[in-house]
């Protein structure tokens, strides 16, 4: 082992460690942020860290930016443009601006947000039909990477076929090569929120919103098996049990399976 660290340059103490995670405190910390986050999505570490405060918690500003960041929380004021974009990660236009949005697969949308558990957290990425509010598809992970999206976007589409416009935000797992080679080859426009405009995106904000309350803050999951069993109840529920008033008392599933389809099929989409 000596010989293989001496080869890669790395010291046999930077071999054996194992991150330690967030402390108790700082999980804590993140969960009463999340819960904060849902009310006031403009508050950036500043003001959040005022808010702690008011709550009992004195934590600097610096540490509240680390810990959104780590949670993909961005507040949705204007930012002076410090920081330049991947040069491989093109940002595309808002397409929806204007748009009747009324059948299903006429629109898609995916976001990603952040899922405290007792002992740690997780993402969750969901895929959404716009203008039904069905989850057509959903992962959990550990980390912020781009995979565990494009897995969902491929479930979707192999499971629902393809919709004419994906809308996302500008987040580094949507603007990359592999998400939108896959929404490319399959034939489908792709939108993208405007800097800062969460409400761009607000059909999947308002899912973020219902599951948290209903079922994420209430359960308090010890393990990722918990925690994907008891989101996959949740939006089971969501998807074939709960009426909408804004779909005629209909349920998602309903309001997707009655009415004539607006998008493509993939084979329509290679053809």
């Amino acid at each position: 082992m000596a010989r293989q660290c001496d080869l890669l340059s790395i010291s046999r103490s930077t071999f054996y460690y194992e991150a330690k995670g967030e402390s108790p405190l700082n999980q804590k910390l993140m969960r009463l942020i999340d819960e904060q986050f849902l009310e006031t999505p403009f508050y950036g570490s500043r003001q959040m860290a005022r808010w702690l405060g008011r709550q009992g918690y004195c934590v600097s500003r610096k540490r509240v930016g680390r810990l959104m960041l780590k949670m993909g929380l961005t507040p949705i004021y204007q930012k002076p443009n410090t920081s330049k974009p991947h040069p491989e990660h093109r940002v595309y236009p808002y397409l929806l601006r204007g748009i009747n949005i009324s059948e299903p697969d006429q629109v898609w949308c995916a976001d990603v947000t952040y899922i405290p558990m007792r002992r740690g957290f997780l993402y969750l990425v969901a895929i959404m039909d716009w203008a039904t509010r069905k989850v057509l598809s959903w992962r959990l992970s550990n980390s912020l990477g781009a995979d565990f999206c494009v897995a969902a976007l491929w479930e979707a589409i192999e499971a629902y076929g393809c919709p004419g416009i994906f809308n996302t935000d500008q987040g580094s797992q949507f603007t990359g090569f592999e998400f939108n080679d896959a929404l490319k080859s399959s034939g489908i426009r792709i939108s993208m929120d405007g800097k800062g405009r969460w409400r761009d995106n607000v059909m999947v904000e308002r899912l973020w919103r219902s599951l948290k309350y209903e079922c994420v803050y209430l359960n308090a999951f010890e393990t990722g098996s918990e925690a994907r069993k008891g989101i996959g109840n949740w939006i089971d529920l969501y998807n074939t049990r709960r009426p909408h008033s804004s779909l005629d008392g209909k349920t998602p599933e309903e309001a997707y399976s009655r009415k004539p389809k607006a998008g493509f099929t993939v084979t329509q989409a290679a053809a």
